[in-house]
C-alpha cells in the first residue's frame, strides 16, 4: 500500500464508519487524466447501490476540503465482490484455505504473480502452495490479492 493510499485509509475510515459500514481497503489507480480511487466498504448485511451512494457523498466532501489529491480522479465506492480484495493481516487469515491471485512488489523465487492456495498466515509471512510447491510471501512485498471466486 502506498503512502498517500495509508493516508487516505486514515483520512476516510472515521466516515465510513459514521455512516455504519467498515472501509475494508482502498486503491488508487494513477492512469495520467484518468485515476481512479477505488473504495471498497463492507457490512454484514451486504452492500447495495444506496449505501455506495451514501458513502460516495460523504468521502466526496472530505477529499473536497482536504484535497489530497492534486489531479483529476474518479471516485468509485463498491461492495469488494466475489473476488474480494485482501487488503489487511486479517483479510488472509480470514481468506486461508481459499485460492488466491496475487501480485507481488518485488520478484520472488523468479516471479511475482502467484496463484494457488493461501495454506498459512504467521505474523507478516504467508504461504501460498503453487502447482504443489509451496512459497512463503511477505505481507509487506504483496502488491494486491484477490480471492479467486469458485461458482
Amino acid at each position: 500500500m502506498s503512502k498517500l493510499e495509508q493516508d487516505l485509509t486514515v483520512m476516510l475510515e472515521p466516515a465510513v464508519e459514521a455512516c455504519g459500514f467498515e472501509l475494508l481497503g482502498l486503491e488508487f489507480v494513477q492512469a495520467g487524466r484518468h485515476s481512479t480511487l477505488r473504495v471498497y466498504i463492507e457490512h454484514e448485511n451486504g452492500i447495495n447501490v444506496d449505501d455506495c451512494a451514501e458513502v460516495s457523498r460523504q468521502i466526496s466532501a472530505i477529499m473536497d476540503v482536504e484535497d489530497p489529491i492534486t489531479n483529476e480522479y474518479n471516485l468509485e465506492v463498491s461492495s469488494p465482490g466475489v473476488d474480494r480484495p485482501l487488503f489487511k493481516q486479517a483479510h488472509y487469515e480470514d481468506a486461508q484455505g481459499e485460492e488466491v491471485r496475487l501480485r507481488t512488489k518485488l520478484p520472488q523465487d523468479g516471479r511475482r504473480n502467484f496463484k494457488g492456495d493461501l495454506i498459512a498466515v504467521k505474523g507478516d509471512m504467508i504461504t501460498l502452495t503453487v502447482d504443489g510447491q509451496e512459497h512463503h510471501i511477505m505481507l509487506s512485498n504483496v502488491e494486491r490479492a484477490n480471492i479467486i471466486a469458485k461458482f
